[in-house]
């Protein structure tokens, strides 16, 4: 996708503070952190949001959350807020599939179930 921010990081166009990188995700930190530590894990492939996952796309979350484990204990860190934004009315801003992890400080807000 020529036009979104993360394809271009994912491209080398657009520079990153890279954490880490495979050959089907890549993590860096957040330029606008709301954490102490705030970073993103993003797959190479362009997947608008989690509501276009399917039966041929569903295994990049699972090593997403692989990766998030890793790049997490590589840190140093055990507790962590993983989140994503789904949809505009969502708070979803780059419509590239991405997971937020965030850590660092006291959450102020529990997730809402």
């Amino acid at each position: 996708m020529h036009d979104c921010i993360f394809c271009k990081i994912i491209a080398g166009e657009l520079p990153s503070k890279k954490l880490y990188e495979d050959d089907r995700v890549l993590a860096f930190y957040d330029i606008h952190p709301a954490a102490p530590v705030h970073f993103l894990v993003v797959p190479k492939a362009h997947i608008v949001s989690a509501a276009e996952l399917n039966h041929e796309t569903e295994s990049v979350v699972g090593h997403m959350f692989t990766v998030i484990a890793r790049v997490t204990k590589a840190l140093g860190i055990s507790d962590y807020r993983v989140c994503n934004n789904c949809g505009e009315g969502a708070g979803q801003v780059v419509f590239h599939l991405h997971f937020h992890v965030l850590s660092g400080a006291p959450f102020r807000q529990k997730c809402l179930l």
